[in-house]
């Protein structure tokens, strides 16, 4: 098939390159590069060689989730068990498992849906080697190659234009500009540019890593993560726990092997079982199961989560910036009014301006109009109707053309009379004096894009068409509106998550849009050009400002980091080249999936609909699972400060640990475990704050220390009844220290609901069966010895929870007013 630069282009046209470098092959050659100079290209590497990238690879993904601090402390603890044995005593060791999976499962569900959409937006250019028309991959074109464009087709490597019919190149991934570029012989032609209209040819002058689009995403290829203060606090309180865990470990292991002096296997056990207890392993695993429910869930609604821990953050925003073009507005504009012109001091018209002809002009122009652009689109989707319904014949038709500023159309009229109809931009079809062009700026300013309709009885082919040229009617149009936008900057609003548009469109275009969706502070728009260079300064706008226009891709990133720098937790909405710095520096990036391959691989959230009313869903989301997790943390930081405790009690009075790793496998898993899991997938809508550590640890000490010395007080005084051994004390302790975390979990669950108790009550019940089946008390080595002991230790277990529900409400009361 012939391209259409083939047919239109003529050996005349445009210059040669100036930039040619190749004697011998002239980049404005008809026949463009011959084999050989192709493969001396590839020789020299002056090859495009950049790799598709939309995501880590298997390999990092895989290091990244194996090797944890919390992966080498588990580890190391079960590699002991499998050394000294029993193997039930290891059981611990399967969070490793759970855990590690579930991070590489998400992470390469994300990585083959974006490989995925990177595959199907590939471009596949046409080039002239030999005189012939090839297409080839993108990664196949070498400099000097003679690139040909057509309507649609992407622009893929920088380069010089050497032929040109009528080719419109639209920049708006590049610049946020929504405007066409008219290109001539000569013009540059970037990467991530695409072709509206006409034809033509370009030279390949850069490619590779040193083509515009190439150079913006190299910095976001180097994968980064989401910063969240869930995964930062536990990995802060994993990192303090491997700072206690080297003494605690010696401690435990010299007071056991004194204590075990003839069995120093029984010692190793015991002191696993004070350590793994320290390392709030189920924390860890039960935040990447709550994400990765998250994740499936925002999938159901086309909303893709490269990272598990995104949806935390974008719960945490307080700043979202968007970009006007793709998330504000869609493809396409809409005529908002026709509105007729009064004759400015000429003779009756011959044809009546009347609003029901000039709709069927209208009609008829866009009928006649093979490629119609957005503006000529917008006129035929609302006066557009069934070809010659109403009479007007066309004669000749003369497109629109950037450099005229207008589109025609001859027409015999149905009354009879032969006449030119031109539609097109104000102030060049009128003179500067005409009265018309004051309501032209006034709707100019309000952000609305005005075309004039006026009728000429000049023929299309005179010098100048619109030398008689009747004003007819401004036709008023707006771009056309994300029917949901709106409504999600209420929403926005409504939860105190302010909301910038950032665009690289005019400040009053912007601005008028923002303003028509009431975007609050939308009607004092600032223009990027007049922004002030200091940090300070910047940063000072970038607080107060609702609204920027004519922002250059440079100026978006420093936007969101002026914004960072005033404390905003800052989300980034795009989906051009231009928006991929700003994308990576926020702390949320948000990608349509629609966009360009660079935006989807720096995004940690992609809206593969592009549908904008999905944030909301993905706030709401985050919230849910931030609120479960706090709630349930401090059943798991309650654990690691009784272990704590427990291990410092025990080197001091130099007694047996009181539990094996079975015991504490079992407490952990009915109170903690598996409540927890149910207990992190309610719903919740309490709204995000700052201070995730410092709340749960309100909790977490006092109780942690409640239930420890309740416990090792239980045992001390079972062990100081010598009719029972080990076996039993340990059983002792292993009651009271179950009854002590079943009233920290009583307390989480509150408020009560029916489900919740039955969950409480069943892991009571579980219990029970492991204390009183044979051969589930035989397993886990627990075996109650008489009454006195057993009793003293419900005793002391309700005692000492009478004591945490006074520090529970105190401790209520303070988060409440904090």
């Amino acid at each position: 098939m012939t391209h259409p630069a083939e047919e239109t282009a003529d050996a005349g046209r445009g210059p040669a390159n100036p930039g040619a470098r190749s004697p011998g092959a002239g980049p404005g050659r008809r026949s463009g590069l011959s084999a050989a100079e192709v493969a001396e290209r590839v020789a020299r590497g002056q090859v495009n060689d950049v790799p598709v990238r939309s995501s880590r690879s298997v390999g990092e993904i895989v290091r990244a989730n194996v090797f944890t601090r919390f992966n080498a402390i588990i580890g190391v603890m079960f590699g002991i068990i499998l050394v000294v044995g029993p193997i039930q005593d290891g059981l611990f060791g399967l969070v490793i498992v759970a855990n590690t999976g579930i991070g590489i499962i998400q992470e390469l569900r994300a990585k083959r849906t974006l490989d995925g959409l990177a595959l199907i937006g590939e471009a596949r250019p046409q080039v002239r080697r030999d005189g012939s028309v090839q297409q080839i991959a993108v990664a196949s074109i070498v400099l000097d190659d003679t690139v040909l464009l057509g309507t649609g087709d992407k622009v893929v490597v920088d380069g010089l234009v050497t032929e040109a019919d009528g080719l419109e190149i639209d920049e708006s991934l590049l610049t946020g500009e929504p405007d066409p570029v008219l290109k001539h012989p000569g013009a540059v032609v970037m990467s991530g540019s695409f072709v509206v209209a006409g034809a033509g040819a370009f030279t390949a002058t850069k490619v590779g890593r040193q083509a515009y689009a190439a150079q913006l995403a190299e910095e976001a290829t180097r994968f980064t993560l989401v910063r969240s203060e869930l995964r930062s606090g536990i990995d802060s309180i994993l990192r303090f726990i491997t700072y206690l865990l080297v003494p605690a470990a010696i401690g435990l292991i010299v007071s056991q092997l004194a204590v075990e002096r003839h069995d120093w296997r029984e010692a190793v056990r015991r002191m696993v079982a004070g350590i793994v207890p320290m390392v709030p392993e189920g924390l860890v695993l039960l935040t990447s199961v709550a994400f990765a429910i998250g994740v499936v869930r925002l999938g159901q609604k086309k909303c893709l989560v490269q990272e598990l821990p995104a949806i935390e953050g974008l719960a945490r925003v307080d700043t979202v910036c968007l970009d006007k073009t793709g998330t504000l507005t869609e493809g396409g504009m809409d005529v908002v009014e026709l509105r007729p012109l009064a004759p400015a001091g000429q003779p009756a018209r011959p044809v009546p301006a009347e609003p029901a002809v000039l709709r069927r002009a209208l009609g008829a122009m866009g009928r006649a109009d093979a490629r119609p652009n957005p503006s000529m689109q917008a006129v035929i989707d609302a006066y557009g109707g069934p070809d010659g319904e109403d009479g007007w014949r066309v004669l000749e038709a003369v497109p629109f053309s950037s450099a005229r500023k207008w589109s025609g159309v001859q027409f015999l009229e149905p009354q009879g009379g032969e006449a030119s109809w031109l539609l097109g931009a104000p102030d060049v079809l009128l003179p500067g004096d005409h009265p018309a062009l004051g309501e032209v700026d006034e709707l100019g300013a309000r952000g609305l894009r005005v075309l004039l309709l006026g009728r000429s009885p000049l023929p299309l082919d005179a010098p100048d068409p619109a030398g008689q040229l009747d004003p007819l009617a401004l036709v008023v149009l707006q771009q056309r509106l994300r029917e949901d936008a709106s409504a999600t900057l209420r929403y926005f609003e409504s939860q105190r998550v302010e909301a910038k548009v950032i665009s690289g469109d005019s400040a009053v275009s912007v601005g008028a849009v923002a303003s028509h969706l009431g975007l609050p502070g939308a009607e004092h728009p600032v223009d990027a050009r007049t922004l002030p260079s200091g940090t300070a300064e910047l940063a000072e706008v970038a607080d107060r400002t609702a609204v920027f226009g004519r922002v250059t891709p440079q100026q978006k990133r420093e936007l969101v980091g002026a914004l960072q720098s005033r404390g905003r937790t800052v989300a980034m909405t795009g989906d051009g080249v231009n928006d991929v710095l700003a994308l990576k520096d926020a702390d949320i990036g948000v990608a349509m999936g629609s966009g360009s391959e660079a935006t989807r691989a720096v995004a940690q959230i992609v809206l593969l609909d592009d549908r904008f009313a999905t944030l909301p869903a993905v706030v709401a989301e985050g919230r849910r699972v931030i609120g479960n997790i706090e709630r349930v943390a401090g059943l798991f930081l309650v654990k690691t400060v009784y272990s704590v405790l427990l291990a410092v009690l025990v080197v001091i009075c130099h007694v047996p640990y009181p539990f094996l790793p079975r015991h504490s496998t079992v407490l952990s898993s009915l109170t903690i475990g598996v409540p927890a899991f149910f207990l992190a997938l309610a719903p919740n809508t309490e709204r995000a704050r700052t201070g995730f550590v410092r709340r749960v640890l309100r909790l977490a000490v006092p109780g942690g220390v409640i239930a420890g010395t309740a416990t090792f007080t239980a045992y001390m005084l079972a062990r100081a009844d010598h009719a029972t051994g080990l076996e039993a004390d340990t059983s002792v302790a292993t009651l009271t220290l179950f009854l002590m975390a079943m009233w920290v979990l009583a307390l989480v669950a509150r408020p009560y609901t029916p489900w919740r108790l039955a969950l409480t009550g069943a892991m009571g019940a579980a219990f029970a069966l492991v204390l009183w089946v044979p051969s589930l008390s035989r397993f886990f080595e627990l075996s109650l010895v008489g009454l006195r002991d057993p009793l003293v230790g419900v005793g002391i277990a309700v005692l000492a929870g009478i004591l945490l529900e006074i520090v529970w409400r105190f401790v209520v009361r303070r988060t409440e007013e904090s």
